[in-house]
């Protein structure tokens, strides 16, 4: 059977793949939540790692569950509602949970259709760039069910709340162009031209000093719940551990000697 998520590295930069095309890359199984988990465990704890390119295989980035299993009431979707949400929470909900705790940046390259929660999955990442193939649906209310693994969070965030209702109460699709005009996207480009500009993305980032790029991360993250008395607190507690790493020091003698800096994440 082969991996679930795909993982690659080059240099700083590791780029996951969600790896099941033939089923246009659902996220419900156990085995492919257990990949997401453990790898953003595994790069969390690697400060070599400074980036992540998120993509799905073939023509899909992720049709989100398992629709096959939903009209069956198999897998995640099996048992009684008791059973059902322990399940939520216990499996898909882990995803997010990790993604958020996740302190290294990540791009998502959305190279094809990115349906409830692929959709979802999309908004997890700090950064997302599509192809033109690529488009975005909040689809559960066609389905008859609801956004299960925080979309209403992920989502209002994203876009603010106009939007987001726009989207999960409709469940219509949002193309590229679209998404790019809202914000969802930073940028759209032709098919063979996403991985490149998401790693040129993930390229400029990694090339920064990865104490910084993840303290600076979690202080985007903390705002969106936090007043401004509590963020400056929280950023003045990262700053004054900012200024005393080796690579705050290499980043002030590179630049007052004109020369490139070397980061060793220390």
């Amino acid at each position: 059977m082969s991996d679930p998520l795909l993982v690659e590295r080059n240099d700083h930069i590791e780029t996951w793949t969600i790896n099941q095309p033939e089923q246009r890359n659902p996220i419900s199984s156990e085995d492919m939540i257990e990949a997401f988990v453990d790898n953003a465990r595994r790069v969390q704890g690697d400060l070599d790692v400074r980036a992540i390119v998120l993509t799905g295989a073939g023509s899909a980035f992720s049709a989100g569950g398992n629709v096959n299993d939903m009209k069956s009431k198999a897998g995640m979707f099996a048992g009684s509602p008791y059973e059902l949400r322990n399940g939520y929470r216990g499996g898909i909900q882990r995803i997010p949970l990790a993604l958020n705790d996740l302190e290294v940046p990540m791009v998502a390259a959305v190279n094809g259709p990115a349906v409830g929660a692929g959709c979802d999955l999309a908004m997890m990442a700090d950064l997302r760039i599509a192809s033109r193939k690529a488009w975005f649906a909040e689809s559960f209310v066609q389905l008859g069910i609801i956004l299960g693994d925080g979309g209403a969070w992920l989502l209002s965030n994203a876009l603010g709340p106009q939007r987001a209702a726009q989207m999960a109460l409709t469940g219509d699709r949002v193309d590229a162009d679209t998404a790019l005009k809202w914000d969802l996207v930073v940028d759209v480009v032709d098919a063979d031209d996403l991985l490149p500009a998401a790693h040129e993305l993930a390229g400029r980032i990694a090339k920064n000093p990865p104490h910084a790029t993840r303290m600076a991360k979690r202080l985007l993250k903390e705002s969106r719940t936090s007043d401004l008395r509590e963020v400056l607190e929280l950023s003045a507690t990262m700053q004054a551990i900012s200024h005393h790493t080796d690579d705050h020091d290499e980043a002030m003698d590179a630049f007052l000697n004109k020369r490139p800096a070397e980061f060793r994440g220390r």
